[in-house]
C-alpha cells in the first residue's frame, strides 16, 4: 500500500496520511500571490458580476456612483444633469451641486475607461466588429444610461449630444439609423425635461426618450416604439398606488398588468418608479408584483437588496 501512496504523491507518517503536494486551496494561493499571467485577462473589470435589470434610481447618491452600481450587476443607471455656465453638473437639486462632480467626471470619462478596458486592441480583436458592453460576463448587454435633465430640455440636449462625442467617436452608443436599431455598448435614454420633439428630430438617433408608461396612447403625432423609446416609465405611486402593505386589489394588479403589456406591445421595455421604499416586507412586496406582471426593470435605491432579490 506504502509503493501505491507513494506513486500518487502521498507519504504515510506514523500511521497518518499527508498530502506530499499542494493542496487545491495552496494551489490557489500561490498562484494568486504570484500574480502569473495565468489568471489576468484584459476585460476581467468586471470579471463574474452578472448583469440584472435593476436601475440605479439617482445613481449619483452613491458613495462611488457608477462603479457601485456595477459592483452589483446593475444594468441602468441615472444621473440628473443641470446646464448652468456651459457645464453640466450633476445633482438632485441645486444646493447639491459642486464644480467637480460633472455629468463627464461622473460618468462619460469612467465609462470611456472602462469601456477601454473591454475593448483591447490586439491581434485577437483585430477583426471584431461590434464593441464589449461594460460586463465581462456578458459584453453584448449594454448599460443604459438615464440622463433626466433638470434644466429647459430644448437648451440642454445640445450640450448633452456634445457631452456624449467620445462614446459616439468610438461607437459605444446604441443608434438608430437608415431605420435600423444597432445595440452597442451603452443605451443613453433622455428623461425628465427631455425634449421629445428634440429626440425625434435627431438622425441618426443616439439619445431616445423616456415614454409615459401611463399615457402612451395620449399624443396621436407620437407612435412610441422601440427605436424612440426603448423604455417607458411611471410614477409607481401614482399609477397604482398599492403601499405592499396588505393585499394588492384585483384592480391594482390588473393595472401593472394593463401598462406593462402595452409597453411590450411596442417592444418597449416598463419601468415602475417611486417604488415603496420601506418597510422592507412592503418594498419587497411590490417588487415580488411588478416582477410578477412583468414589469423589465427594478427600480431601486438599494442597490444590494435589489441584487439579491
Amino acid at each position: 500500500m506504502s509503493i501505491t501512496l507513494a506513486l500518487i504523491g502521498f507519504i504515510v507518517t506514523h500511521g497518518a496520511i499527508v498530502l506530499s503536494r499542494p493542496t487545491v486551496f495552496k494551489q490557489i494561493t500561490m498562484l494568486e500571490e504570484s500574480n502569473s499571467t495565468l489568471l489576468r485577462y484584459p476585460t476581467q473589470f468586471t470579471q463574474n458580476i452578472v448583469p440584472k435589470q435593476i436601475h440605479s434610481h439617482n445613481d449619483y447618491w452613491r458613495d462611488v456612483p457608477l462603479l457601485t452600481a456595477l459592483s452589483f450587476g446593475v444594468a441602468s443607471v441615472e444621473a440628473d444633469v443641470w446646464f448652468i455656465n456651459d457645464t453640466l453638473f450633476v445633482g438632485h437639486e441645486l444646493a447639491a451641486l459642486t464644480p467637480a462632480r460633472t455629468f463627464d467626471s461622473l460618468y462619460v470619462q469612467p465609462l470611456l475607461a472602462i469601456l477601454a478596458l473591454q475593448n483591447p486592441i490586439n491581434a485577437f480583436t483585430a477583426n471584431q466588429t461590434s464593441p464589449n458592453g461594460v460586463f465581462d460576463t456578458s459584453s453584448g448587454t449594454p448599460l443604459q444610461l438615464l440622463v433626466d435633465m433638470k434644466t429647459d430640455g430644448d437648451s440642454t440636449l445640445p450640450p448633452v449630444l456634445a457631452a456624449l462625442q467620445p462614446l459616439r467617436r468610438l461607437n459605444y452608443l446604441t443608434t438608430f439609423i437608415n431605420n435600423t436599431l444597432i445595440t452597442s455598448a451603452i443605451t443613453v435614454v433622455g428623461t425628465g425635461n427631455t425634449p421629445l420633439q428634440g429626440i425625434k428630430s435627431l438622425s441618426p438617433r443616439d439619445v431616445f426618450f423616456d415614454a409615459p408608461l401611463a399615457s402612451l396612447n395620449s399624443d396621436p403625432s407620437t407612435v412610441y416604439n422601440s427605436t424612440l423609446s426603448p423604455i417607458a416609465s411611471t410614477d409607481y405611486g401614482v399609477a397604482i398606488g398599492w403601499d405592499g402593505i396588505g393585499d394588492i386589489s384585483e384592480t391594482q394588479a390588473g393595472e401593472v398588468e394593463r401598462l406593462v403589456a402595452d409597453a411590450h406591445a411596442r417592444g418597449i421595455k416598463a419601468r415602475f418608479w417611486d417604488t415603496p421604499g420601506w418597510p422592507v416586507q412592503a418594498r419587497h412586496a411590490v417588487w415580488e408584483v411588478l416582477a410578477e406582471k412583468g414589469a423589465d426593470w427594478l427600480n431601486a435605491d438599494d442597490l444590494e437588496a435589489a441584487s439579491r432579490f
